[in-house]
């Protein structure tokens, strides 16, 4: 039996950043490798994780995760981790670089949207959108209940 087919395949979620969609407009989307302990990737795969308040920052060349929250693994005792710390991301040269060009602008950030394993390694994906005001919820509530309302009508008709 090969390595290749012992290793777990498809995606296991293990959060979710529900506010990101909420309070951005989000233009595109980029999946970022992580790079942590191992008593990190046993909190991530029990599940003890969360995004809120969490962002991503670009410094010096470089992709971090700044304030997500990954709790303790009670296993590894005082080899443990800090919970809220800076980790690095593992993203393309070119994409950081044109990341940077966009969050350069005005009202775009880089938001963490969800956090998941694809094929045995921990991934994150980002977000990276423009900040919505209130009054831009008012249209988003307007434009969805619009659109609710016209597929109740298309339904009706069939």
């Amino acid at each position: 039996m090969s390595k290749e087919s012992k290793k777990p395949q498809g995606e296991l979620l293990v959060c979710r950043n529900p506010k990101a969609e909420r309070n951005f407009d989000v233009e595109e989307r980029l999946e970022a490798g992580m790079v942590l302990s191992g008593s990190e990737v046993k909190s991530l795969r029990a599940k003890h994780a969360d995004l809120e308040g969490a962002y991503a920052a670009i410094e010096n060349m470089q992709l971090y995760l700044v304030n997500m929250h990954i709790g303790p693994y009670k296993q590894a005792g005082s080899f443990g981790h800090e919970e809220k710390r800076r980790r690095k991301l593992l993203a393309h040269k070119k994409e950081i670089e044109r990341l940077m060009g966009r969050v350069a602008l005005r009202g775009y950030a880089l938001v963490p949207v969800k956090v998941y394993f694809k094929n045995g390694r921990a991934k994150v994906e980002l977000a990276l959108g423009r900040g919505r005001k209130v009054h831009d919820d008012r249209e988003q509530i307007k434009r969805e209940l619009d659109l609710k309302d016209a597929r109740a009508a298309m339904s009706r008709k069939r």
